[in-house]
Order: C-alpha cells, then sequence, then structure tokens
C-alpha cells in the first residue's frame, strides 16, 4: 500500500468498517479476461481469522456462470464518505474506509449451509435475527448463495 499512513490493520475497526458498509463489489473475469463487477448487499462473518463473505441472488445469470468457470474474484467495499473542501481545487479531498482484496468464490448447495449465509446477510443488512423473520421453506430453493473465502484484503482510511 502506498499510503501506509492510511493503513488499518487493529481487527477491530476492520470489522467495524465491515459493519458499516453494506455493500460490496464483486469483480470476476470471463475467458477473454473481460472484467465484469456487480454490487451486491452483503454479509460476512470470520472462520478461524478468516474473512468469509457472503451473497444472494437469483439462480441463473452471467455471475453464476463466471464463478463456476473462474472463481478468482476481487471484492471492493467502501463507506464513510465526505467531501472535504479546499481553498484550491488540488486541496479538496475525500473522506471515506475501504477494504479491497480478492478471493475465492463458490456456489452454496448444503441447504443448512444456504439458510446460515441467508441468515447472516440478514443480520448484517437489518440488524435483526433471522429468526425474527417469517420464512418459506421455499425461500432456500428460490435463491443462490455465494460464498467468497478471502484470500487476502487490505483495509484503508482517510478520516
Amino acid at each position: 500500500m502506498r499510503r501506509t499512513n492510511r493503513e488499518v490493520k487493529d481487527m477491530d475497526r476492520i470489522q467495524e468498517i465491515l459493519m458499516s458498509c453494506k455493500v460490496c463489489r464483486l469483480g470476476m473475469t470471463d475467458e477473454n479476461r473481460r472484467i465484469y463487477i456487480v454490487p451486491m448487499n452483503y454479509g460476512f462473518r470470520f472462520e478461524d481469522g478468516r474473512l468469509i463473505l457472503y451473497f444472494h441472488g437469483a439462480r441463473e445469470g452471467r455471475k453464476l456462470e463466471l464463478i463456476r468457470s473462474n472463481p478468482a474474484v476481487g471484492i471492493e467495499l467502501d463507506c464513510g464518505h465526505e467531501l472535504t473542501e479546499g481553498t484550491l481545487a488540488c486541496q479538496y479531498s475525500y473522506r471515506y474506509t475501504s477494504i479491497i482484496g480478492s478471493g475465492k468464490a463458490a456456489i452454496v448447495s448444503e441447504p443448512d449451509e444456504k439458510l446460515k449465509a441467508l441468515a447472516v446477510i440478514m443480520k448484517h443488512q437489518t440488524g435483526r435475527d433471522f429468526s425474527e423473520f417469517e420464512t418459506n421453506p421455499k425461500l432456500e430453493k428460490a435463491v443462490t448463495v455465494i460464498r467468497v473465502d478471502v484470500d487476502e484484503y487490505s483495509c484503508k482510511q482517510n478520516m
């Protein structure tokens, strides 16, 4: 990271940033190395110190085709946006926090794991436990859940 003074290494702060952000951009590539990026709501958890992200979406489409053909993905989250003004144009700046990384995506097929992943997403997005929502057994079958095991990431903030 070029601006090491902006790097965040404290795990409590990283978790705060993960909680504050609500959208993660998931980047994939096709066989011709064309990049496809899609913004998605997400949920997260740490498993043995490793960051795991969960996404849900339709049961078919380009995103799933790309993940099936190449599970390597990039992630980008940002939040805490605020313009800071200056007297001159080059004195303007922008406050933010961000996490950028890469990992491997997999489509979750096991029903219990899908429901647990959906609970993680709902908790992150709403702050409510999955048990508080009315559920339908068909729910698990109606959506695809994607799990990303994040191999590496860096966190940065300009506050």
